[in-house]
């Protein structure tokens, strides 16, 4: 997800604009809609390209903010979501949490963006390179029957695609498909396939993800947000329940590939440090509860490091559907 994902309705990164400019989007039509949107885009790009990058962090950190004021609705929802996580903070502390949220977006957000216009330098953003390297190869090295990548909407995730990619580990990578036709064939798709990963829609996943896996290849899932296919189940997240994809388990189960925890987090410096776990494996001789333990094994591998630095999650998001 690029910034294209943020400028949808009802956006909380769009808002700002149509506020400002006085737009009301239910007199806009479908088509004029994505027009403008798109011309927004480019803006942010051109901006992104010729501003000093001091200016680009400071003014989406500006409309982050204004954001966070002005959509009232998401506000509420992040503190919500803040306060069942973390039952232990006070009011304050929630209230000072989820501006950081806010903060640390508007950072991936503008990262994302200098990324477009090439402007930022991966390989020099990552402060453990070699150890991430080393870890990669052993990995590609020792995976006969393939690779699936579990991780969420966390810190900057579009740069942990791209330096996996760029270094020997391209995915394919399962994700919604974008409001936007202008949006999503002219900057997203081009952006996620430049060093080699796939981008794929969810409902061509499945058997693209069987082939890839077939071919001793590599799989990526953000299984962070909330499910409600069929091919889902309720697990523990933060202490409550939450619908959940059963798409890596079951993927284990068919072709047993190594499942493999992967992040990225910013660190005070704002560099980031590539997080590469272990892989998981799960054995039980209950299989009717099989595939819930396993996604509950693996989800657990998302708490935790949401808990390391919560606020670098996606928490605006409506995860447990309250």
């Amino acid at each position: 997800m690029i910034i294209a994902n943020y400028i949808k309705k009802p956006s909380p990164f769009v808002k700002p604009l149509v506020y400002l400019g006085k737009i009301k989007p239910s007199y806009i039509g479908e088509e004029m809609r994505e027009k403008i949107e798109y011309a927004l885009v480019k803006l942010f790009l051109y901006l992104a390209k010729v501003t000093p990058k001091s200016f680009m962090y400071g003014f989406i950190k500006g409309l982050a903010l204004l954001v966070y004021q002005v959509d009232k609705k998401r506000r509420i929802l992040t503190i919500k979501n803040l306060t069942m996580a973390y039952p232990e903070k006070s009011i304050e502390e929630v209230a000072i949490l989820s501006k950081k949220v806010y903060v640390e977006l508007s950072k991936t957000i503008t990262e994302i963006l200098l990324m477009l216009v090439d402007r930022f330098d991966i390989d020099e953003s990552i402060v453990n390179f070699e150890e991430a390297k080393e870890k990669l190869n052993k990995l590609v090295s020792s995976s006969p029957k393939g690779i699936v990548v579990v991780t969420a909407h966390f810190s900057n995730w579009e740069l942990a695609a791209h330096f996996l990619a760029k270094h020997g580990l391209p995915m394919l990578a399962v994700g919604r498909k974008g409001n936007n036709t202008y949006i999503d064939k002219e900057i997203t798709l081009p952006f996620r396939r430049k060093y080699g990963n796939k981008p794929t829609t969810k409902h061509k996943a499945m058997l693209a993800m069987a082939k890839r896996l077939k071919n001793a290849q590599a799989v990526g899932l953000l299984i962070d947000q909330k499910s409600g296919d069929l091919n889902s189940v309720k697990v523990d997240f933060f202490g409550v329940p939450a619908e959940t994809t059963l798409s890596v388990a079951l993927l284990k189960s068919k072709f047993d590939p190594m499942i493999v925890p992967i992040f990225i987090a910013r660190q005070e410096s704002g560099k980031y440090k590539m997080i590469i776990n272990e892989p998981l494996e799960y054995e039980s001789d209950d299989k009717e509860d099989e595939l819930a333990s396993m996604t509950q094994e693996y989800t657990t591998a998302v708490e935790d490091i949401i808990r390391q630095y919560p606020s670098q999650w996606f928490w605006m998001h409506n995860r447990w559907r309250i």
